[in-house]
């Protein structure tokens, strides 16, 4: 029996990269997976990936899943994603938030509709998605919610700054700190009625496709790389243990596999240097 065995699961961002490896990993894990994100078929998206695919590995590997092509920057749409997931798998007990949307511009030169489209998908769908998915969980007393953040949340402090600023990151690092201040205030909203709610963030880069499509490493085996099962596995041990030893959570992926032990030793950021101020609360 698996660690998700007769649960319903909901992936955002599940036709590649981290999407991917924790919808493929929660259905070996038992869970009916709801695979949702924009590029159904491969060749609709300038990156390798879609929906179609991770549904053929899944069944593949003898799991259950279904495709929903959506946009979950639109309410309506997640309306819709939703819908379609109780109507072919039944009330959802895990959510999975980790469909994201990154521009590498200056504030200088953002172009505001990009900066409403990016907040739409890193922020709002979050909540959207979360208020949902809820009426499920209140209703049964159990569930849990993991929001997928990221180092770029770090700031980087306070001047004189002598080396220069992460590309473009400033939109999206304050994105995802707005998701780890959210994470731990619907934790705490939702303790009482057994909902868990976490955070997490890899430890390492992940070599995803949109990674390496940005540059922001060289080469997949990078030594600044980490596998992108610990992300996998991260999000299961979140997903699953109880609610007292993990709600409100904002940790790192090889962080939380050390503490837990699911891995032997960590490093990155949670472990040789510190998380964001929320990791520390």
């Amino acid at each position: 029996m698996g660690k998700l065995t007769g649960k319903v699961a909901l992936v955002t961002g599940a036709s590649r990269g981290i999407g991917k490896e924790i919808a493929r990993l929660f259905a070996q894990e038992g869970a009916r997976v709801a695979c949702t994100a924009r590029t159904l078929e491969e060749g609709a998206h300038p990156l390798e990936g879609s929906l179609a695919t991770t549904i053929a590995e899944i069944v593949k590997e003898g799991g259950q899943a279904v495709p929903i092509a959506a946009d979950v920057s639109d309410f309506a749409e997640c309306e819709h994603i939703v819908r379609e997931t109780r109507a072919a798998l039944g009330p959802i007990d895990v959510l999975v938030n980790n469909a994201a949307l990154t521009y590498f511009i200056p504030i200088a030169e953002f172009p505001p509709a990009k900066w409403l489209k990016s907040f739409a998908v890193n922020v709002h769908a979050p909540f959207f998605l979360s208020r949902l998915v809820l009426e499920d969980m209140l209703a049964k007393k159990s569930g849990a919610i993991v929001n997928i953040s990221s180092g770029a949340a770090i700031g980087p402090g306070r001047g004189p700054y002598k080396t220069p600023p992460m590309r473009g990151g400033t939109l999206y690092g304050a994105e995802k700190a707005a998701l780890e201040r959210f994470t731990q205030g619907l934790a705490s909203e939702v303790y009482a009625n057994g909902v868990s709610v976490t955070c997490l963030s890899p430890s390492q880069v992940v070599a995803s496709p949109g990674v390496m499509f940005h540059r922001l490493i060289d080469r997949p085996d990078s030594p600044r790389a980490e596998p992108i099962e610990h992300m996998a596995r991260a999000a299961l041990l979140l997903a699953t243990e109880p609610l007292d030893k993990v709600s409100g959570r904002v940790t790192y992926s090889q962080q939380i596999l050390a503490e837990f032990g699911w891995l032997e030793k960590g490093r990155g950021i949670g472990i040789d240097v510190p998380g964001s101020g929320y990791s520390q609360i």
